[in-house]
C-alpha cells in the first residue's frame, strides 16, 4: 500500500517527477485518512513530515505538478462519514514544524523580518499529544463540542465531551466583549488512565491501544457517552475566541489567564519568552523532564503573543506564520529481533514488520517495528536474531534505526513470492522499493479497491461511501468488486443507517455505472501507473478489453505514452489468474469492454454539439456525455452560437441563461434520451 512506501522510493531516478508526486499524494492522503479519520496511524510523525516535505520540494521544483487537491494545499483529512458534521467558526489550522534549533531560529528570523523590527514576545506551551476539540459557550453555558475534522468541518461530539470533567458545563463568568465564545483545546488521556484502559481491554480479550493519543481520539468519538465517561479524558484549553472565531483579547497570554480564571484547565507549564533563546531554553528544559509528566508531549508550541502582530504576520495556505511547533527528537531503545512477519496493506504493498523482544518506552510497550521493504532490510544489514536500536516518538509502529549487534544465530529474511493473505502473485516492479500483491480482490486490499472503483471520476457510484463499503465487506455481501453488481435493495436495507430510499439510490447508481465508457473501466481496475489519461490512450489504441488484456509488453508499448515500466505493470495485472476471473465477472455484469466512442463517426448525433447544465433525474453527467459521444455527438463545456442544444436539468445555472440569450435550443432529459440510440 502507498502508506508503507518509504520516502527513499520517491527519489528513485527511474521514476518521473510526475509519478513521484502522484504517489506521494496518494501515500499522504492514506496517512491523513488513517490519522485524522480512522484514528489508526501507521507511520511516525517524523516519517509523515518527510513525505510532505518531499512533495513540497517536488511542487516547488516543478510548479506544473501542483494541483488544487494536493495535500500541501489543504489543512488535513476529512471527517468520518455517518456522524453529524458541523462547520467551525474559523479554520482550525495545523502548525508548521521546527525539527531542530536551526529551523526554530529560521522561524524567528522570518517573524522579525515580517514585523519590521518591532518588539514582540513569544508564549511557549507544551505540545500535548491528543485530539483537538472546539467547545462553544453561550452566556457561560456549554452548548457544543466539535472535533477538528478537516479543519473547516468537524464532528459533533457534544454529549461525549459533556462527560469530561475538565470541560466546564458552566463557567465562572463570560468575557465582557461577547456573550457567545469558543474555547479550543486538546483532549488527552494521561499515562495512568491509559495503562488502566489497556489492562481492562486485555482482560476482556480486546487489543491494546497503541498510545494515549490513539486512545483519547477513539474514546471521544465513541457512540456511547457512558463509555467515554469511563475513559477519564482530560481537556486542556489553549485558545479563546469570539462567536466569529476571532481572539477576544489582544494578548494570547491574557486569554490563557482568563480561561484559567474562569474554570478551564490550562496547562500551567507555559512561559512568556522575550526572544528565541528563551524559547529554546524552555524547549530544552521540558525535553529533559518530559518523562516525568503524567501525560504525553511531543514538543513545544511557540506563538507570537500579540494578536495584532499575529494578524500582521498572517497565514500560509495551511498554517499561521505566527506560530510553530518545535518537535522533540524521537526516543530510542535497544532490543532483539525475534522474527519478521509480512503485512499486506490496503493497496497490496507487502511490508515486513520486525517482531521485537518487548521493551517499555515512555510507558508504552514496544513489540513491533516497521522495516518498510526489502531494500531497507538490506541497507540495515539486518537479520532475525540481531540486536537493534528502535526509535519511537509517540508513534503506533516504531522503526528500526540500525543494527547494534549481530546475533549469534542469525536468519536472513526473504519476501514471499505469494501473498500471505490470498495466495496471489507478488511482484516487485523495476525501480520500485515495494513488493505488491496484484490481486485486486485480495481481502487485505478489497475495501480500498472498492473505494477506488466507486470513486468520482472512475465509476462514479454515488452513495457508496466508506461506511457502506465497510459494512458490505464486513458482512460478507461483497467479496470482490464484481459482487457490487449482484447487490439488491433488500440486502442494503438490512444494513445500518440504510433506508429504502438510500438503498434504492445506491442500487440505481451501481446499475448506471454499467454504462461508463471503457477508459473508466480500465482506470477502475486500479492497475499501477494507469490513471485517467493512460486508460484513455489504452482504450483508443486497443479498442477492446480482450485485446488489451492479451497484449504483450512490447505491444503495450506501442500505445501512446506507455513505456516499459507501465507496460510491465499492465501485463502483470492481466496475467494474474484471479484478475482474469474478475474481468470475466465484470464483463458478465455488462460493463463496457469495448471503446464505443471509436465508432462515433456516422452516428445519429454526428455534427451536433451539446452543453450539459444542471442535474437530470435519471442520467448522470458522465453517462449523458458518454452516450452523446458514443452516438457521434460532441459535448462542450461552454455555450456558443455553434452549440446545437443545451440540455438543462434542475438548478441549471448561467449556461441556461446564455442559451436563451443566444437563442440556442434548450431541451430536457426526455428529449435527449429520445435522440439517443437504444442502449443494450
Amino acid at each position: 500500500m502507498p502508506a508503507k512506501t518509504p520516502v527513499s522510493s520517491f527519489n528513485a531516478p527511474s521514476v518521473s517527477p510526475a509519478n513521484q508526486a502522484e504517489e506521494l499524494r496518494q501515500t499522504i492522503r492514506h496517512h491523513e485518512q488513517q490519522y485524522y479519520v480512522l484514528d489508526s496511524p501507521e507511520i511516525t510523525d517524523a516519517e509523515y513530515d518527510v513525505l510532505v516535505r518531499r512533495l513540497q520540494q517536488l511542487e516547488t521544483e516543478h510548479p506544473e505538478l501542483l494541483t488544487p487537491d494536493s495535500p500541501t494545499q489543504r489543512v488535513g483529512g476529512k471527517p468520518r462519514e455517518g456522524v453529524q458534521k458541523l462547520a467551525h467558526s474559523s479554520p482550525m489550522l495545523s502548525l508548521d514544524n521546527a525539527l531542530d534549533e536551526g529551523e526554530l531560529r529560521a522561524f524567528d528570523a522570518r517573524v522579525r523580518e515580517l514585523l519590521g523590527g518591532a518588539e514582540f514576545r513569544y508564549v511557549a506551551e507544551l505540545k500535548m499529544d491528543g485530539l483537538s476539540l472546539a467547545t462553544r459557550y453561550n452566556d457561560g453555558k456549554f452548548t457544543k463540542a466539535i472535533t477538528r475534522g478537516d479543519g473547516s468541518i468537524g464532528e459533533d461530539v457534544t454529549e461525549n465531551a459533556r462527560t469530561i470533567r475538565s470541560v466546564p458545563l458552566k463557567t465562572r463568568g463570560t468575557p465582557e466583549t461577547a456573550a457567545v465564545f469558543e474555547i479550543r483545546g486538546e483532549v488527552v488521556m494521561n499515562r495512568l488512565a491509559f495503562e488502566r484502559l489497556n489492562s481492562d481491554r486485555e482482560e476482556q480479550g480486546l487489543s491494546r491501544f497503541a498510545n494515549p493519543r490513539n486512545a483519547a481520539a477513539g474514546s471521544l468519538r465513541l457512540l456511547e457517552p457512558g463509555v467515554t465517561a469511563s475513559r477519564r479524558l482530560e481537556y486542556y484549553a489553549y485558545f479563546l475566541l469570539d462567536e466569529a472565531g476571532r481572539p477576544l483579547f489582544d494578548s494570547h497570554w491574557q486569554s490563557l489567564d482568563w480561561m484559567a480564571e474562569h474554570g478551564f484547565k490550562v496547562n500551567p507549564k507555559r512561559r512568556i519568552c522575550n526572544n528565541v533563546d528563551e524559547a529554546l531554553e524552555f524547549c530544552r528544559e521540558w525535553e529533559a523532564e518530559r518523562e516525568k509528566l503524567p501525560y504525553e508531549i511531543d514538543g513545544v508550541v511557540i506563538k507570537v503573543d500579540s494578536v495584532p502582530q499575529q494578524v500582521q504576520l498572517g497565514y500560509t495556505a495551511k498554517a499561521p506564520r505566527w506560530a510553530i511547533a518545535f518537535k522533540y527528537a524521537a526516543r530510542q531503545v535497544e532490543t532483539e529481533i525475534t522474527g519478521i512477519v509480512v503485512q499486506v496493506g490496503r493497496t497490496g504493498a507487502l511490508t515486513p514488520v520486525a517482531i521485537l523482544a518487548p521493551k517499555v518506552v515512555s510507558g508504552v510497550t514496544v513489540s513491533r517495528a516497521t522495516l518498510h521493504n526489502e531494500d531497507e532490510i538490506a541497507r540495515l544489514g539486518l537479520q532475525i536474531g540481531d540486536t537493534v536500536i528502535v526509535e519511537r516518538s509517540g508513534d503506533v509502529i516504531p522503526k528500526v534505526v540500525r543494527v547494534k549487534m549481530q546475533g549469534t544465530y542469525r536468519k536472513p529474511f526473504q519476501m514471499p513470492v505469494e501473498c500471505p493473505v490470498c495466495g496471489g502473485r507478488v511482484v516487485r516492479e523495476e525501480g520500485e522499493a515495494a513488493s505488491r500483491c496484484i490481486n485486486m480482490n485480495c481481502p487485505a486490499r478489497l475495501k480500498e479497491s472498492i473505494r477506488h472503483f466507486a470513486s468520482r471520476g472512475v465509476m462514479s457510484i454515488d452513495g457508496l461511501g466508506d461506511a457502506l463499503i465497510d459494512q458490505l465487506v464486513d458482512s460478507g455481501l461483497v467479496g470482490g468488486v464484481a459482487d457490487l453488481y449482484k447487490l439488491t435493495v433488500e440486502q442494503l436495507v438490512g444494513l445500518e443507517r440504510m433506508g429504502m430510499k438510500s438503498a434504492t439510490n445506491v442500487i440505481q447508481n451501481i446499475d448506471r455505472s454499467r454504462f461508463m465508457p471503457m477508459p473508466r473501466v480500465i482506470s477502475a481496475l486500479g492497475i499501477r501507473f494507469v490513471g485517467e489519461r493512460t486508460a484513455e490512450l489504452l482504450a483508443e489504441h486497443f479498442g477492446t478489453m480482450e485485446r488489451l488484456a492479451g497484449a504483450t509488453p512490447e505491444e503495450l508499448q506501442q500505445a501512446q505514452e506507455v513505456g516499459p515500466k507501465v507496460a510491465e505493470s499492465i501485463f502483470a495485472f492481466f496475467h494474474e489468474p484471479q484478475n482474469q476471473q474478475l474481468l470475466d465477472r465484470l464483463k458478465s455484469a455488462g460493463l463496457m469492454f469495448e471503446h464505443l466512442v471509436r465508432r462515433r463517426s456516422g452516428g445519429p448525433l454526428t455534427g451536433l454539439t451539446f452543453v450539459l447544465t444542471g442535474t437530470m433525474p435519471n442520467l448522470t453527467r458522465d453517462e449523458a456525455k458518454f452516450r452523446i459521444e458514443a452516438a457521434g455527438g460532441k459535448v462542450s463545456a461552454a455555450v456558443s452560437r455553434k452549440t446545437s442544444f443545451v440540455v438543462a436539468g434542475e438548478e441549471a445555472g448561467s449556461k441556461l441563461e446564455k442559451a436563451r440569450e443566444l437563442n440556442v435550443p434548450v431541451i430536457g432529459e426526455p428529449e435527449l434520451v429520445a435522440m439517443l440510440p437504444e442502449t443494450r
